[in-house]
């Protein structure tokens, strides 16, 4: 018979284990993202398995950016668990740029497995080794079925994603309420981003595991054994291409680069502000990205001491507000003119 103590153990551990999986389970992205990371994780080892038993470098590196993309799943569940959390008197803007972070850090690794599976690449095609292909095509076709899973369960996810409405107030200061812009940027902007991620991943696999299978046919049936090698290269490169615009993305992000698609949009917004009765100049404009695509902004204005400050201030929210600059800080200064 078990005793009281080793049986209240147990049930701890066990109450333990629910409660952290019960923020993974209780948002769809986060759920699926966990269940692709554990059949994404399984058959990468297999992958490995089966690479170094055949000899091939394709699937070895092809396992190996499975595996590294199960990191990148990883910090996608992270980020999307982190990026719902409740902004507090710390973090006053929420923790929505969790996915940003992750993203980057990713982003980063895969671009170091590219180089390291070019150079190998390169050794293996100047003298190719022998490549045990008689099991290497099944464990290629069952590598490709696992991926174009994620990539239905994914686009599916990712096309039904809600989109969560906010208003704004402003108070007598000029500044917006910022309550709903934190449950927009980490509830809907920070959901799609590391969705469309995870999503990007999985389809430079796909592309790679089709890579393996073409080289495993030339293979076979060829005896081509540099089209090992040539395919890694190409994984590789897929790697690589696929990872790019990440890095770029969450690095303006992160270096406060005022979002590049509003680099058209300010002047039209700056010039209908100008225009409000009462404005005279508009000075330290600032536009930043919370997060994917949450946009926040603080300026500025000059304005007539007779000027409605309400009137100006609404104004100005509504006309940024239309050009997706959903949190803006508005501060007035009164001067004789």
């Amino acid at each position: 018979m078990i005793p009281l103590t080793e049986r209240e153990s147990t049930y701890r551990s066990a109450e333990m284990f629910k409660n952290s999986l019960r923020p993974i389970f209780s948002n769809r992205n986060s759920r699926d993202i966990f269940l692709f990371l554990l059949l994404n994780l399984s058959f990468a080892f297999v992958e490995l398995i089966y690479g170094v038993w055949t000899n091939s470098l394709g699937l070895i590196s092809d396992s190996f950016h499975m595996l590294f993309d199960c990191t990148g799943l990883l910090a996608g569940l992270a980020a999307s668990v982190i990026s719902r959390w409740k902004p507090d008197d710390k973090f006053s803007y929420g923790y929505g740029r969790a996915e940003v972070l992750a993203g980057f850090v990713n982003g980063l690794f895969l671009i170091f497995v590219s180089f390291f599976i070019v150079s190998e690449a390169v050794e293996r095609a100047i003298e190719p080794p022998e490549v045990n292909h008689d099991r290497l095509f099944a464990v290629s076709l069952m590598g490709l079925i696992v991926n174009l899973i994620g990539i239905y369960a994914f686009q599916h996810a990712h096309s039904h994603a809600s989109q969560h409405g906010h208003s704004h107030r402003t108070d007598s200061h000029g500044r917006s309420d910022r309550s709903n812009g934190h449950r927009y940027a980490s509830r809907s902007s920070g959901q799609s981003q590391i969705m469309k991620g995870v999503l990007l991943h999985i389809m430079a696999d796909t592309l790679g595991s089709v890579g393996v299978i073409v080289s495993s046919l030339l293979v076979q049936y060829f005896g081509w054994m540099r089209a090992d090698p040539i395919c890694s290269i190409f994984i590789a490169i897929l790697i690589t291409l696929s990872v790019v615009p990440l890095i770029r993305d969450s690095a303006l992000i992160l270096m406060q680069r005022q979002p590049v698609s509003l680099d058209d949009v300010l002047p039209q917004c700056y010039q209908k502000v100008m225009h409000l009765a009462g404005v005279y100049s508009i000075q330290e404009p600032h536009f930043w990205a919370l997060c994917s695509d949450t946009h926040v902004g603080a300026l500025k204005l000059e304005v007539s001491k007779a000027a409605d400050p309400i009137y100006i201030m609404t104004h100005a929210r509504l006309i940024f507000d239309a050009a997706g600059v959903k949190q803006l800080y508005v501060q007035l200064d009164f001067a004789d003119m």
